[in-house]
């Protein structure tokens, strides 16, 4: 069972904000979830056969590759023959 207290644990690690008066909904639904999980646990499920293994990847093949005029051509942005991303930070 999951407490208040570790709701509040889970909130602050994925920096969602809960109030005070949403603590106790959240809670009863996050075990309700948990409770779910555990009838799932306890189901008994017939075995599957295990299919054969196959090699379903096909063999390599080397083609040549488009011209980098070509692929910079249709880049919003170039920056020595590269294309340019905006910087993510």
């Amino acid at each position: 069972m999951v407490s208040e207290t570790d709701i509040e644990h889970i909130a602050r690690l994925a920096d969602i904000g809960i109030t005070p008066e949403e603590l106790a909904e959240f809670t009863s639904q996050f075990n309700a979830i948990l409770e779910y999980f555990d009838i799932l646990d306890r189901v008994q499920g017939a075995e599957t056969p295990t299919p054969e293994l196959s090699n379903v990847f096909r063999e390599d093949e080397v083609r040549p590759s488009l011209p980098q005029e070509s692929v910079l051509k249709n880049a919003g942005s170039t920056e020595d023959g590269y294309i340019k991303a905006p910087r993510v930070m």
